[in-house]
C-alpha cells in the first residue's frame, strides 16, 4: 500500500480510538422496507458453503436468481434474466466493478462464502436508497460486524472452518480471531479456497475449472455514545482460475481494499457514512496443460467512493431517507506484445486507455405506515454519470495483418470519447394487509443504467481482438459502441402472500412481474469467424447496440410445516419456482442466457441437534435461445442432493452428497466448453458445459 494510503489509515484509526473512549452504545439496525426475496426457508447457508467456494452459490435457492457459469469462484448472478452490470452489487456497502474484459473478477469473487454474515436480494422494484445506475435489483453482501465485550474483561473470540469436496478435490478453509474491550475491537479473518478441475456425471474431466484464492482481512471497530466506527482493510490474491468457456484463463488477480463506516444516532434520526477504495491488478493468460497458449492481457482497475445517508422519522407515520453517493471506476486494459509473434507485436495493444466512469447520485424516499392495513414507499433519485477514455492503438501502426485494428483505432481516436448521462429513477410501492394471513404488495419502478467502460470503449475490429472481449462464455467476439444510450427499465410487479398468522407454519408467495427496457444493450451481428481456423464451428462477431426488450415471468416460493412434536422433532417442506421469458421487442427474438423453468424443493427434518434434508432440482429443457450468438439448446434434467448436519454447542459437522445419482447434464447458462474442444483437437462443434457429477462434501466449523 502507498504511503498516502498508510497515512489515511493511521488517521482513521486515531480518530476511532479517540471517540471510542466514550461509553459504549450499540446502534440499532436501520431497516429498509422493500420486497426482499425470502431466504427464511430456502435452505441453509451452511449447506451452500459446504457445496461451493463461490459466494454466488449462496443465492442459488432464491426464486428469480440464476448464475452464469464462470470460474470456480466467479459466477455472474442474474435477476429475472438481467445479469451482471445491470445488478448493483454491494460488498460491505462498497460498489465494485469487474476489471476484466471477460469479467473474471466480478464483485462477489472478492469475498469467500465462509466470510459472509448476511446476503440479501432486492429484485426489480428496488428502493431508490438501495439502487442507482442499475435496472435489475440489488445484491448486498456483508461480512460479520465487530463484537464488543459487555463487561470489564476483554472478549476473546475465534473460529475455524474447513470444507472438503471430493469431486474436484476442493478445499475451503477459514480462520478468524478477535479481541475486544467494551469500546474497541480488533479482528482478523483469513480464507483459502482451492480446487482441481471437476468431473461430470460420466466421469470425464471438465477442463480449465480449477482455481486458487486467498483472502486476508483486518477489522477495527470502535463504539462510543450513540456512534460506531468500523474500518476494514484487506488483501486478496487469486494466483489462477480456469475458465472452461473462455479463450483464456486468469493467471493472477491481486487486490487491496479499505472500507470505513461511521454511524451515529441523533435526536432527529440516524446518520450513516461510508468511504471505500479498492485497487485491482489482473492478468489473463495460460497456466496449465488443460488450456495452452501464449498471450498476456493485463488490467489495472480502481473503485472508490462514498455514501452518506440519513433516516429521519416524522409525524409518527413516516420515515424520510435522504442520501448522496459518489462512485468512480478507473480502468487501464492493455495487452503486452509477444516476443517473436508477427500478429501480437511489436507494440502493446491498448484496449482501454485511462478509462474513467464517475457517478454522482442523490435521492429521497418516504416510507409511510398509514394504518394497520396500508403502508407505502415513494422515492425519487437523480444520478449523473460521466465516462471518458484516452486514445488507443493496436499491436502495430502499419501492416496488413493489423489493418482492421489500425482502421478501427483511427476512427475511435477521431471520435469524442466523453459521454454524460442523467438518470431519473422512481419507485412507488404499496402494501395491503387486510388480515394476519394475507397480504398484497404492488408497485412500479423506473430504473436507469449507463453503459460500462467495456460496452462503450472496447474498440478492436480485428477478429482476434474481438475474441478477447466478452463475459458471456459463448466464444463469440465483441466490440463496444461509443453511441450507446443508457438502459431505462420500467417494471411493474405484484406479490401475493398467503401465510399462517405467525408466518412460521406455512407460507406461499407468488410474484408475477413485467419489465420493459428501453435501449436495452443487446448486440448486432457484424460478421462471423471460425475459431482456431476450424471450419467445423462458426462463431459470431457482435457489436453492442441499443434495442428495446421485454422481460416477464413469475417467481414463487413456499414452505409448510408437516409435523412438530417432541419425539420426532420437526419436519417441513419448502421450495421455489422461477420462470422468465425475455425477448427483443422489434422481432420477438429470444435474448441470451435466460434460465428455463426451474423448480427447487427440499424435505427437511430436524430433531435435537440433527438436521437432515433431501433437495431436488428440476430444470426444463432450454429451447428459447439467442440465434445471433449461436446459443446452444440444452436438455432438461433433475438432480437430487442429500445432506445432514449435527450442531454441538461450539461445533458443527456437515456432510452432504450433491448430484446423488451422478446425473450427466448440461448447464443451461454454462456457455460453450471451449477448453475441452480445443484440447481434443478443435474437431466438430463446441458442446455446452456439463455440470458437476456426484461429490461427497464434508465440513467442520469450530467456535471458541
Amino acid at each position: 500500500m502507498s504511503k498516502k494510503l498508510s497515512s489515511i489509515l493511521l488517521m482513521l484509526i486515531s480518530s476511532a480510538t479517540a471517540f471510542a473512549a466514550d461509553q459504549q452504545l450499540m446502534l440499532p439496525a436501520v431497516d429498509v422496507t422493500a420486497k426482499r426475496m425470502d431466504d427464511a426457508f430456502n435452505g441453509s447457508v451452511d449447506n451452500a458453503r459446504l457445496n461451493a467456494a463461490d459466494t454466488s452459490a449462496l443465492l442459488a435457492n432464491q426464486p428469480g436468481i440464476s448464475l452464469y457459469q464462470g470460474g470456480g469462484v466467479s459466477s455472474l448472478p442474474a435477476i429475472r434474466g438481467l445479469n451482471d452490470d445491470r445488478i448493483k452489487i454491494l460488498v460491505d456497502g462498497a460498489e465494485l466493478t469487474s476489471a476484466c474484459g471477460n469479467h473474471m473478477n466480478p464483485p462477489l469473487s472478492y469475498i469467500s462464502p465462509v466470510s459472509v454474515a448476511s446476503i440479501s436480494v432486492l429484485a426489480g422494484i428496488t428502493p431508490v436508497s438501495m439502487g442507482g445506475d442499475s435496472i435489475a435489483g440489488t445484491i448486498a453482501v456483508s461480512s460479520p460486524k465487530p463484537a464488543f465485550s459487555t463487561g470489564d474483561s476483554l472478549l476473546y473470540q475465534g473460529s475455524f472452518s474447513t470444507y472438503y469436496r471430493s469431486n474436484n478435490n476442493g478445499l475451503s478453509s477459514a480462520i478468524g480471531a478477535s479481541i475486544a474491550s467494551q469500546n474497541l475491537s480488533l479482528g482478523f479473518t483469513g480464507t483459502i479456497d482451492r480446487a482441481n478441475s471437476y468431473q461430470d456425471g460420466h466421469g470425464n474431466k471438465v477442463r480449465s475449472t480449477q482455481f486458487d484464492r486467498r483472502t486476508q482481512t483486518f477489522t477495527l471497530g470502535a463504539v462510543g455514545e450513540d456512534q460506531q466506527f468500523t474500518l476494514k482493510v484487506g488483501h486478496q490474491d487469486i494466483p489462477y482460475q480456469g475458465y472452461v468457456n473462455q479463450y483464456m484463463d486468469m493467471v493472477g488477480n491481486q487486490s487491496n481494499f479499505v472500507n470505513a463506516n461511521y454511524a451515529r444516532q441523533f435526536a432527529w434520526g440516524d446518520l450513516d457514512t461510508r468511504i471505500y477504495w479498492q485497487e485491482v491488478s489482473h492478468e489473463m493468460g495460460f497456466f496449465s496443460s488443460e488450456k495452452t497458449g501464449v498471450m498476456p492481457m493485463k488490467t489495472r482497475g480502481q473503485d472508490y467512493g462514498y455514501a452518506i445517508k440519513a433516516s429521519i422519522p416524522f409525524a409518527q407515520l413516516h420515515t424520510l431517507r435522504v442520501g448522496n453517493e459518489f462512485h468512480r471506476n478507473k480502468l487501464d486494459d492493455y495487452w503486452p506484445p509477444v516476443a517473436g509473434s508477427m500478429m501480437m507485436g511489436p507494440l502493446t495493444f491498448i484496449n482501454i486507455n485511462d478509462g474513467r466512469r464517475d457517478r454522482f447520485g442523490i435521492y429521497a424516499e418516504v416510507e409511510s405506515r398509514w394504518n394497520q392495513q396500508w403502508s407505502s414507499l415513494l422515492g425519487l433519485r437523480d444520478d449523473y454519470v460521466r465516462s471518458d477514455a484516452g486514445d488507443v492503438h493496436g499491436y502495430a501502426l502499419t501492416g496488413m495483418m493489423s489493418a482492421a485494428d489500425i482502421a478501427a483505432a483511427n476512427v475511435f481516436n477521431a471520435s469524442n470519447h466523453a459521454k454524460s448521462d442523467n438518470h431519473i429513477d422512481l419507485t412507488a410501492t404499496a402494501k395491503y394487509e387486510p388480515d394476519p394471513t394475507y397480504s398484497l404488495e404492488f408497485g412500479y419502478a423506473r430504473k436507469t443504467r449507463s453503459p460500462s467502460l467495456y460496452e462503450r470503449y472496447s474498440w478492436g475490429r480485428g477478429t482476434m481482438a474481438m475474441m478477447m472481449m466478452g463475459w458471456f462464455g459463448d466464444a463469440n467476439g465483441y466490440v463496444g459502441n461509443l453511441d450507446l444510450k443508457p438502459e431505462v427499465a420500467n417494471t411493474i410487479s405484484t406479490t401475493l402472500s398467503w401465510h399462517a398468522a405467525d408466518k412460521q407454519d406455512w407460507e406461499v408467495k407468488l410474484t408475477p412481474y413485467y419489465t420493459y427496457v428501453q435501449d436495452y444493450i443487446g448486440v448486432n451481428r457484424i460478421g462471423t469467424f471460425h475459431p482456431r481456423m476450424s471450419m467445423s464451428d462458426t462463431k459470431a462477431l457482435l457489436q453492442f447496440d441499443n434495442q428495446d426488450a421485454q422481460f416477464y415471468g413469475v417467481d414463487m416460493s413456499w414452505k409448510h410445516g408437516v409435523w412438530s412434536n417432541a419425539q420426532f422433532g420437526q419436519g417441513r417442506v419448502y421450495g421455489s419456482l422461477g420462470w422468465v421469458k425475455a425477448e427483443r421487442v422489434s422481432d420477438g427474438a429470444d435474448l441470451y442466457h435466460i434460465m428455463p423453468l426451474n423448480l427447487r424443493m427440499t424435505m427437511e427434518h430436524k430433531v435435537n441437534a440433527w438436521t437432515n434434508a433431501l433437495d431436488f432440482q428440476l430444470v426444463e429443457r432450454k429451447s428459447n435461445v439467442d440465434d445471433q450468438r449461436f446459443e446452444l439448446k440444452t436438455a432438461g434434467y433433475a438432480l437430487m442432493n442429500l445432506r445432514t448436519s449435527y450442531q454441538w454447542e461450539k461445533a458443527r459437522l456437515d456432510i452432504g452428497v450433491t448430484n446423488l445419482l451422478d446425473k450427466f447434464y448440461y448447464l443451461p447458462l454454462g456457455g460453450v466448453n471451449y477448453a475441452n474442444w480445443k484440447a481434443e483437437g478443435a474437431v466438430g462443434q463446441m458442446a455446452s458445459v456439463a455440470g458437476m457429477g456426484r461429490s461427497l462434501n464434508v465440513g467442520l466449523t469450530l467456535k471458541f
